[in-house]
């Protein structure tokens, strides 16, 4: 070997050595079928790297917090957007109550005429009346698989009304399945646990009920309100129950043991709606003082009070999927919408002419309906989804 070419073999080891030491992140085929040979494997080619970096990104907590931080301004953004698209003449007298249906296809409407609707969505079709009570309808409620995996002829609806009946409903004809039994004065409210089994009923003679539905038996009869109780709602998981009175104070009852375990004082007048957060630890409080409170129960106090409306309020409901906004419905003929956390105004929906009585937002979030004394019920969402 003379000296050229050992000059050669000296040169070519230096650039394989710089190719193995500094690859390219891209190259030619040519490029790769070299490298392959001299035992390098391009890291970059791999689909298992850009997995694995993929998946690693997505548990860090950063990736998680701007992705709650994008949802959030996303739902916000949406809200603002929203307008009314319909509205409807849904009875002859004041609507009490609205509902819509967990697969979000059928609204209910309950009235003071004791006459309750069904309705399609968003057609705004009737599809079913009922002859639900011969005085005025305080609520009606959807069982929370009714539409989904409850057959229509089993019990899909309750109601309740001042005369203190409680009736359960099919959705296929418009008499009732079964009766709950006459309370002594008016029932308000009532709401099902989340398993669907039980229902909880709240009464003006200042006590509340749970009822198993499979028996038809009434399991607790909670006594502790000094005067009547208005409002009732679970928690997420069904472990614990929340309820406003119109002695203007709130409390959390352990469904276990059926003690009061939380003491919420605050409010000036009459509490009139109360509900959870999804996110299972915050409630919100509203009633005659036209204020809303907002309670933690991990710090065991109210943590906001938003002055929220001019006259009471009627009816309360967070985002039901991340909670991400709380509306709240006034005497005043507004709803309002309130960013959560943080609780600033975000929209005002104005247009009936009668104090509204009730509203809700579908699973989707992607519509609000609300119901008043005007007769009417309307439609809320964004114009380019009509």
């Amino acid at each position: 070997m003379n000296w050229d070419q050992s000059e050669q073999n000296r040169t070519r080891l230096t650039k394989q050595k710089k190719l193995k030491s500094s690859p390219k992140l891209l190259g030619t085929m040519k490029d790769q079928t070299n490298s392959k040979q001299h035992g390098f494997i391009w890291p970059s080619l791999r689909a298992s790297n850009y997995k694995s970096a993929s998946s690693a990104k997505k548990k860090t907590p950063l990736y998680r917090s701007l992705k709650k931080t994008s949802r959030l301004q996303q739902t916000h953004r949406y809200i603002q957007a929203c307008s009314s698209v319909s509205s409807q003449i849904g009875h002859d007298r004041p609507i009490s109550y609205c509902q819509l249906s967990p697969n979000n296809k059928v609204l209910a409407t309950a009235s003071w005429s004791g006459v309750c609707k069904l309705w399609s969505i968003p057609e705004c079709r009737e599809l079913l009346s009922l002859r639900a009570h011969t005085i005025n309808v305080g609520a009606i409620v959807f069982h929370p698989q009714a539409t989904i995996s409850l057959d229509e002829s089993a019990a899909c609806m309750a109601t309740c009304a001042t005369d203190g009946e409680v009736k359960l409903w099919s959705m296929d004809k418009g008499t009732p399945v079964c009766n709950l039994g006459k309370h002594e004065q008016r029932v308000s409210r009532v709401a099902y646990h989340p398993s669907g089994k039980y229902l909880g009923a709240a009464c003006h003679d200042a006590s509340w009920r749970l009822w198993d539905l499979e028996t038809q038996t009434e399991l607790l009869h909670q006594e502790g309100h000094t005067k009547g109780v208005h409002d009732i709602a679970f928690q997420c998981d069904g472990s614990i129950a929340l309820t406003g009175g119109l002695d203007a104070y709130g409390r959390v009852w352990d469904l276990r043991t059926g003690r009061c375990i939380y003491f919420l004082e605050g409010h000036l007048k009459e509490i009139y709606s109360v509900c959870f957060s999804p996110n299972g630890y915050e409630m919100a409080t509203g009633g005659g003082d036209n204020a809303v409170k907002i309670w933690d129960m991990r710090k065991r106090a109210c943590v906001y009070t938003i002055p929220a409306h001019t006259k009471l309020i009627s009816k309360l409901q967070y985002q039901k999927t991340h909670g991400n906004y709380l509306l709240t419905a006034s005497y005043d003929e507004t709803v309002k919408v309130w960013t959560a956390p943080g609780y600033l105004p975000l929209n005002t929906f104005s247009g009936h002419q009668g104090k509204v009585m009730g509203l809700d937002v579908s699973s989707e979030d992607d519509t609000i309906v609300t119901c008043s004394s005007d007769y009417t019920f309307k439609i809320w969402k964004q114009d380019t989804e009509v």
